[in-house]
């Protein structure tokens, strides 16, 4: 069950926002930092009094105003926070929207849940609470979707190298004379052209755009 919570949010209208969200699920036990620093001494504080936080909510990034931090952001606080109380449930609340990022949040540091601000982050914000107060792990559906996605096709390096060409603005056309200097094979044209519609036909895609921008999103160029 989760009813004290501390929020971790350096802008004021999301601050409260989530707050709000929070009051709608019946928990009003609630406290806010705007600094990394500041919410990781309320969660030391709350444990050394014998009434630790059930629910830490952080963003990822916290704009510097030359209010000097030990910790510079979300993920140096969730590492901490771990340090001085390995049970604690974290909810990440970010505009964050790379899969290979939010993946690594949660093989890394082992969040409990991750929301996107974005269009209806409130009612996705409650499905969180929710999962997590059953003990369960929320990731948000897209994400897994993307990541599921990435594992069903294996980019080879001769694939990644034809993709970074694109991403740079190299026309399909130019390719394979840069693969040829290089020393990488295959290098012809109809290779070229065969690769990239496997790729695009496993991953769904039918142009060389939505692959290079599928590929950025999930860090593999």
């Amino acid at each position: 069950m989760i009813t004290k919570v501390l929020i971790a949010e350096d802008h004021e209208s999301a601050n409260i926002s989530v707050q709000k969200t929070l009051e709608e699920l019946a928990i009003t036990n609630i406290a806010y930092a705007y600094y990394c620093d500041d919410a990781l001494n309320k969660i030391m504080q709350a444990v050394n009094a014998g009434s630790s936080f059930d629910l830490l909510i952080t963003d990822l990034y916290f704009e510097p105003d030359g209010h000097k931090q030990a910790l510079a952001g979300g993920i140096d606080l969730i590492a901490a926070a771990r340090k001085v109380q390995p049970d604690l449930n974290i909810l990440v609340f970010s505009a964050e929207n790379r899969p290979t990022a939010i993946d690594q949040l949660y093989s890394n540091l082992e969040i409990d849940g991750f929301v996107r601000k974005a269009r209806h982050d409130a009612r996705e914000l409650k499905e969180a609470i929710h999962e997590i107060a059953r003990r369960r792990r929320y990731f948000p559906r897209h994400v897994r979707q993307l990541v599921d996605k990435k594992n069903t096709y294996s980019f080879s390096d001769v694939d990644i190298t034809i993709i970074k060409l694109l991403a740079q603005g190299m026309l399909q056309k130019d390719i394979p004379v840069y693969l040829q200097r290089k020393g990488i094979t295959p290098s012809g044209l109809s290779s070229i052209e065969k690769k990239l519609s496997q790729m695009k036909s496993v991953l769904g895609f039918t142009k060389n755009e939505q692959l290079v921008a599928y590929c950025k999103d999930i860090g593999a160029i």
